[in-house]
Protein backbone atom coordinates (compact mmCIF):
# COMPACT_ATOMS: atom_id res chain seq x y z
CA UNK A 1 0.00 0.00 0.00
CA UNK A 2 1.22 3.83 -0.93
CA UNK A 3 1.30 6.15 1.52
CA UNK A 4 0.36 9.38 -0.37
CA UNK A 5 1.54 11.74 2.77
CA UNK A 6 4.91 10.62 1.94
CA UNK A 7 4.70 11.33 -2.02
CA UNK A 8 2.33 14.57 -2.42
CA UNK A 9 3.41 17.02 -0.33
CA UNK A 10 0.69 19.68 -1.50
CA UNK A 11 -1.19 21.13 -4.31
CA UNK A 12 -0.11 24.03 -6.11
CA UNK A 13 -2.76 26.91 -6.59
CA UNK A 14 -0.81 29.63 -9.14
CA UNK A 15 -2.75 31.16 -12.04
CA UNK A 16 -0.76 28.83 -14.46
CA UNK A 17 -2.06 25.69 -12.64
CA UNK A 18 -5.84 26.91 -12.28
CA UNK A 19 -5.74 27.50 -16.01
CA UNK A 20 -4.26 23.97 -16.48
CA UNK A 21 -6.69 22.64 -14.39
CA UNK A 22 -9.81 24.27 -16.24
CA UNK A 23 -9.14 23.79 -19.13
CA UNK A 24 -6.69 20.28 -20.09
CA UNK A 25 -7.96 18.64 -16.81
CA UNK A 26 -3.91 18.79 -15.50
CA UNK A 27 -3.24 19.52 -12.14
CA UNK A 28 -0.42 20.35 -10.50
CA UNK A 29 1.60 19.38 -7.01
CA UNK A 30 5.04 19.88 -5.09
CA UNK A 31 6.24 16.29 -4.26
CA UNK A 32 9.00 14.98 -2.18
CA UNK A 33 12.40 14.22 -4.25
CA UNK A 34 12.17 10.69 -3.87
CA UNK A 35 9.06 10.18 -5.59
CA UNK A 36 8.40 8.85 -8.96
CA UNK A 37 5.85 9.27 -12.22
CA UNK A 38 4.57 5.78 -10.85
CA UNK A 39 4.47 6.64 -7.18
CA UNK A 40 3.01 9.70 -7.99
CA UNK A 41 0.03 7.92 -10.28
CA UNK A 42 -0.94 5.87 -7.49
CA UNK A 43 -0.65 8.45 -5.10
CA UNK A 44 -2.83 10.81 -6.66
CA UNK A 45 -5.14 7.85 -7.87
CA UNK A 46 -5.57 6.43 -4.08
CA UNK A 47 -5.84 10.14 -2.36
CA UNK A 48 -8.71 11.72 -5.20
CA UNK A 49 -10.01 8.69 -6.57
CA UNK A 50 -9.83 9.75 -9.62
CA UNK A 51 -7.83 8.55 -13.02
CA UNK A 52 -4.48 9.46 -14.05
CA UNK A 53 -3.56 9.03 -17.65
CA UNK A 54 -0.27 11.13 -17.70
CA UNK A 55 2.14 12.06 -15.35
CA UNK A 56 4.72 14.54 -16.28
CA UNK A 57 7.93 15.64 -13.20
CA UNK A 58 9.55 18.85 -13.52
CA UNK A 59 12.80 19.01 -11.06
CA UNK A 60 12.86 22.84 -10.50
CA UNK A 61 16.74 24.15 -9.59
CA UNK A 62 16.66 27.08 -6.67
CA UNK A 63 17.68 30.36 -7.56
CA UNK A 64 20.41 32.51 -5.98
CA UNK A 65 19.35 35.28 -3.82
CA UNK A 66 20.52 37.50 -1.24
CA UNK A 67 19.91 38.76 1.97
CA UNK A 68 18.62 41.73 3.44
CA UNK A 69 22.19 42.32 4.79
CA UNK A 70 23.31 41.12 0.91
CA UNK A 71 24.64 37.90 2.03
CA UNK A 72 24.18 35.30 -0.53
CA UNK A 73 22.20 32.29 -0.46
CA UNK A 74 20.52 30.04 -2.39
CA UNK A 75 16.80 28.58 -2.68
CA UNK A 76 16.08 24.97 -2.12
CA UNK A 77 15.62 22.99 -5.01
CA UNK A 78 11.55 21.66 -5.72
CA UNK A 79 10.30 18.92 -7.80
CA UNK A 80 7.03 19.48 -9.18
CA UNK A 81 4.25 16.92 -11.11
CA UNK A 82 1.74 18.08 -13.55
CA UNK A 83 -0.96 14.80 -13.21
CA UNK A 84 -3.52 14.49 -16.59
CA UNK A 85 -6.68 13.45 -15.61
CA UNK A 86 -9.32 11.17 -17.68
CA UNK A 87 -11.56 13.24 -19.01
CA UNK A 88 -14.53 14.35 -17.27
CA UNK A 89 -12.37 13.33 -14.16
CA UNK A 90 -11.98 16.79 -11.13
CA UNK A 91 -10.21 17.42 -8.03
CA UNK A 92 -12.54 19.06 -6.07
CA UNK A 93 -10.42 21.98 -4.34
CA UNK A 94 -11.89 23.45 -1.01
CA UNK A 95 -10.34 26.00 1.23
Amino acid sequence: MIQADKILKHIRLTEKSNKLSSNYGQYTFEIYPSATKYTVRAAVEQTFKVTVTRVNIQNRAGKPKKTRRGQPIHASDTKRAIVTLKTGDKIELTS
